[in-house]
């Protein structure tokens, strides 16, 4: 009963917390509203666990044997974040509004970009490290874990969504709305940072 508790305290904490997916449903749900976002928060909610399962059941494994598909996947992830904060920072209210030149993520993109997320990779692999044992059986550890973001995903990444939501309402002029892109946009590429060093200094060595 303690390590199930253990698992939910991770599991809340390292999801509710600020980092590529709550940053982009927030964005989201100020931008395109919670019915639009819906999606896009059952990708994130669905995808993630289903990504630490994976990750449980040996994926990560063919990293440890092939580092340079791991590496592939950071500098693709990065890529891409990167691009989703050009978009956010360049869009306009009168585009959002109209639904012109920008879309919500959709379950499929939402799920895949747990594959690309810096984040969900440390907090898959972190959970996937921390709380499985070789003296328990595996499969069932990772199922409870797996369980566990899931149960946990709905409040956590959905109240971002709320938020974002809530925020549209008292964001009412235009000027403060791309104010909240830019800034949202922002806080998006400092999310990478982290990674793009760490690329960097592979590099470099």
């Amino acid at each position: 009963m303690e390590i199930y508790l253990a698992i939910l305290v991770f599991a809340v904490s390292s999801t509710i917390t600020p980092g590529p997916n709550n940053i982009m449903i927030l964005t989201s749900g100020l931008n395109f509203g919670i019915k639009r976002s819906l999606p896009h928060l059952l990708g994130i909610c669905i995808g993630f666990p289903l990504m630490v399962a994976a990750v449980g059941m040996g994926f990560s494994q063919v990293f440890e044997r092939f580092p340079i598909i791991h590496e592939l996947i950071k500098v693709l992830g990065v890529a891409y974040l990167l691009y989703l904060a050009w978009l956010m920072a360049r869009s306009s209210t009168q585009q959002l509004e109209s639904g012109r030149n920008t879309n919500p993520l959709t379950f499929i993109q939402a799920a895949l970009f747990q594959w690309v997320n810096p984040k969900a990779w440390v907090m898959a692999s972190g959970a996937v490290a921390a709380y499985t044992t070789q003296s328990t059986d595996m499969l069932l550890q990772v199922i409870v874990i797996s369980l566990s973001f899931f149960v946990v995903a709905f409040p956590c990444v959905g109240v971002w969504l709320f938020f974002g939501s809530a925020l549209k309402r008292i964001l009412q002029r235009s000027a403060y709305q791309r104010l909240f892109n830019l800034s949202m946009a922002l806080l998006l590429v400092v999310s990478v940072l982290p990674v793009i060093m760490e690329i960097s200094d592979i590099h470099l060595i």
